[in-house]
């Protein structure tokens, strides 16, 4: 049989492959389709394709119709629910055998892709945003503190004291706007790099909640304790993690939940994991996870830039904050949201290698 002859080169492909009869049962799947569909080749033979994933109403029906009708077809961004929840985006396409023998399914996953091009996206959106943001701060500094220096002198001038009150909301609003803008340009001070616990910076952040929410909050802690400590600085990335932190803590203090309210803290190790253009072999990951209303769809994509809050009172500076901090550590933050779970990954090399 064809399907005997090809194994071993199928095996030996990087993309995952599935061969199926003209019923749609497993007659073979290669190493790489094992990884992706999150399956064992051993227990999975001779059982249907279509028990592993969910794709639509009629993605049945287009197999079944491939295989009769003994027709090739390519299908692009397709959305796969794996049967252990997991969500794909992949290509693939579906070859006949010989004599209507079965059908090799070519399966090409591009989450990691388009996650990659989605982070380069954000990056360099971001450092655009950041020169943009220096320019102005700049230019609306310089006439501020022309500004206040001027209402300085008047109040000195004035023959009625009592006018001094009008030169004085004068000064205090440029130092309000000059601090709004100082806020916008994060912190000045070059990162400190020393030896970091990952865990000791997050029980220090689960401090600080504990602090200012008291019983209203759960923190749950979901800590993976093989992540070796790496280079960073303590400060900012407490800084970084606690407005994230405080972010979802305002956000369940604000919603009327039927259930508690909980902030889960979680780390992971990853291998093998890409952050932009950049390959790293270790990544330690955070998760700040909380059940929370979620985040509204309309704001998602763009949480990460100035001044884009959700929260009537917010600045929208603090999110902008952690992901510069981040970056600093040659990192990233992600985000996930809907009803009732949010999700921020921060993704932090292990490796030394820091941005400047």
């Amino acid at each position: 049989m064809v399907v005997e002859q090809y194994k071993s080169i199928f095996d030996h492909l990087n993309v995952a492959v599935v061969v199926v009869d003209a019923s749609l049962r497993l007659l073979h799947v290669n190493p790489s389709a094992e990884m992706l569909l999150a399956v064992s080749r051993s227990t999975v033979i001779g059982t249907p394709f279509m028990h592993y994933f969910r794709e639509g109403d009629n993605a049945q029906e287009t197999f079944e119709q491939a295989a009769e009708e003994d027709h090739q077809f390519t299908k692009r961004r397709a959305q796969w629910l794996l049967h252990n929840g997991q969500q794909l985006t992949v290509d693939y396409t579906v070859t006949p055998l010989p004599d209507k023998a079965g059908m090799i399914i070519e399966i090409m996953a591009l989450d990691r892709l388009l996650r990659i091009s989605r982070e380069e996206a954000l990056v360099s959106s971001q450092e655009t945003t950041r020169n943009l943001v220096r320019s102005m701060a700049h230019e609306i500094k310089n006439p501020l503190g022309g500004i206040r220096g001027a209402a300085q002198l008047l109040a000195r001038e004035l023959p009625d004291k009592g006018l001094e009150e009008y030169t004085q909301i004068i000064i205090e609003e440029v130092d309000r706007l000059r601090n709004l803008v100082d806020r916008m340009l994060g912190p000045r001070q070059l990162p400190n790099f020393t030896s970091t616990n990952a865990h000791e910076i997050l029980e220090r952040v689960a401090s600080v909640i504990n602090a200012e929410c008291g019983t209203d909050i759960v923190l749950r802690r979901d800590y993976d304790p093989s992540i070796p400590d790496f280079n960073g600085d303590k400060e900012l990335l407490i800084q970084a993690l606690l407005n994230i932190c405080r972010n979802a803590m305002q956000a369940l203090q604000e919603s009327d939940l039927s259930e508690q309210s909980m902030i889960t803290l979680r780390t992971r190790v990853q291998r093998q994991f890409t952050i932009g253009r950049q390959h790293h072999s270790l990544v330690c990951r955070i998760d700040i996870e909380d059940n929370g209303p979620g985040i509204p769809q309309n704001i998602l994509a763009d949480i990460f830039y100035p001044m884009i809050t959700g929260r009537a009172e917010g600045t929208g500076l603090g999110l902008a904050i952690s992901q510069h901090l981040i970056q600093q550590h040659s990192g990233l933050i992600e985000c996930e949201s809907r009803p009732g779970q949010t999700i921020f990954s921060i993704y932090i090399p292990l490796e030394q290698n820091h941005a400047a």
